[in-house]
């Protein structure tokens, strides 16, 4: 597997030479102890024992080394959805080089996510866009409820003129998000995702049938909340997995984790992988309600996989090279010659006795778990010591916002009227 990597490669220069690292890119079939050389922002050369006059060099000895991580399924539009998190900070102290918003902004706030989201993002920041023109502005009511939110010709447009940070099309397909509306919602997705060829991320929940939903996707769609136990989902009563799950994989949709608040369950995880049917990709679902637990990471959601017996290769694989393929974007997620320098650095603690928790509050006790280190994004080193004042903030915000959506005023500051008490 290993047998074409170079050996004693001279640079005359270079940015950045890391060294001593196990490296491991699926995207390449890539697992062995090589160096990395970035130059101008670019992988320059990656093989044994690099020489080169690198300008900072970082000797990672005893430390995994893979390209920089993707989560396909956050929620980023801090300020302006009762979802959104400032995220920016903790993807970089936790190998995350690119963030995909799964449909916070709809077409009609999506210059909005751009100007001021996705713009001064350091981290990549790209998104799907809902379907719903007011996307997720309002938690406590379906953004999918009133069917003259759905425009999938506006969608489309707003998808084409802003294809360097829209990746595809989004839907909820709860019975909360889409009340006595079934897969009309879903039909309107379709049409946009048709009409810029571009996936479509469906959500599943309770409310509407599994078989309405799968029946309706392309190779290539996304469902995700793959492991969720709310009802309607890839695993039925009898503990099976669902045939229409089956026939959907089988003809080239895509099932996410987007482990969220209420959508990742070990029960339900556990039975999926004795049941031959994995995730093809691992993403948090992160969010205001989620960044301070279960779900804190992409490296945490993955450490859980890890510990549920998927293969250390395989959870790279579907934080790396599956999510960038899965949204059209195969110039990420890899250490190729030449591909941006967007590099993710971890130990991998073994032997301990780690806790991890699901939405339903069963604890895990496993043997592994994956810490950061560092990440580099577009040639630039961040260390998780260096944002923490800034990840803090950020989860401080996030409660903010979970205080304004329960109503919790006290919390705010704020004592209400007699009339609201």
């Amino acid at each position: 597997m290993t047998e074409s990597v170079p050996h004693n490669v001279k640079l005359d220069s270079c940015d950045l030479l890391l060294t001593g690292a196990t490296v491991l890119d699926p995207s390449q079939g890539l697992h062995d102890a090589v160096d990395v050389a970035v130059r101008d922002g670019r992988i320059a050369a990656v093989g044994r024992n690099l020489v080169c006059s690198a300008r900072q060099h970082i000797d990672l000895r005893g430390r995994l080394l893979t390209p920089g991580w993707i989560d396909i399924h956050a929620h980023v539009y801090a300020g302006a959805t009762t979802w959104g998190v400032r995220a920016d900070a903790l993807c970089l102290a936790t190998g995350v080089t690119t963030i995909v918003d799964a449909g916070s902004p709809g077409w009609a706030n999506l210059p909005g996510f751009i100007d001021y989201i996705a713009g001064p993002s350091r981290s990549r920041v790209l998104t799907f866009v809902h379907v719903s023109g007011i996307g997720l502005t309002y938690g406590p009511l379906g953004e999918s409820d009133d069917m003259r939110y759905l425009d999938p010709e506006r969608t489309a447009a707003a998808i084409e003129r802003w294809r360097d940070v829209c990746v595809g099309v989004k839907v909820r397909q709860g019975g909360h998000q889409v009340g006595a509306n079934g897969i009309a919602p879903l039909r309107r997705a379709m049409q946009a995702g048709r009409y810029t060829n571009t996936p479509v991320m469906v959500h599943i929940a309770v409310g509407v049938p599994l078989p309405d939903v799968l029946g309706e996707l392309r190779p290539g769609d996304i469902v995700t909340h793959c492991f969720q136990g709310t009802g309607d989902g890839i695993v039925g009563a009898d503990g099976e997995i669902e045939p229409a799950a089956r026939q959907a994989r089988a003809r080239g949709v895509l099932f996410d984790v987007g482990h969220g608040g209420g959508s990742f369950r070990f029960d339900v995880a556990r039975q999926a992988l004795a049941h031959d049917f994995p995730a093809d990709v691992i993403s948090t679902d992160l969010h205001a309600h989620n960044i301070d637990g279960p779900v804190y990471s992409l490296a945490e959601t993955a450490s859980k996989l890890l510990n549920l017996g998927v293969s250390l290769e395989e959870v790279v694989r579907q934080c790396t090279a599956a999510p960038a393929a899965a949204i059209g974007r195969p110039d990420l997620g890899t250490l190729a010659i030449g591909a941006v320098a967007d590099v993710a650095v971890f130990d991998v603690a073994e032997g301990g006795a780690f806790e991890f928790r699901d939405v339903a509050g069963e604890v895990l006790v496993g043997e592994h778990r994956i810490e950061p280190v560092l990440t580099v994004r577009d040639g630039i080193v961040y260390r998780p010591a260096d944002l923490a004042a800034e990840c803090e903030d950020a989860v401080r915000r996030a409660q903010e916002m979970r205080a304004f959506t329960a109503r919790d005023f006290v919390t705010l500051g704020w004592v209400p009227p007699a009339e609201l008490a």
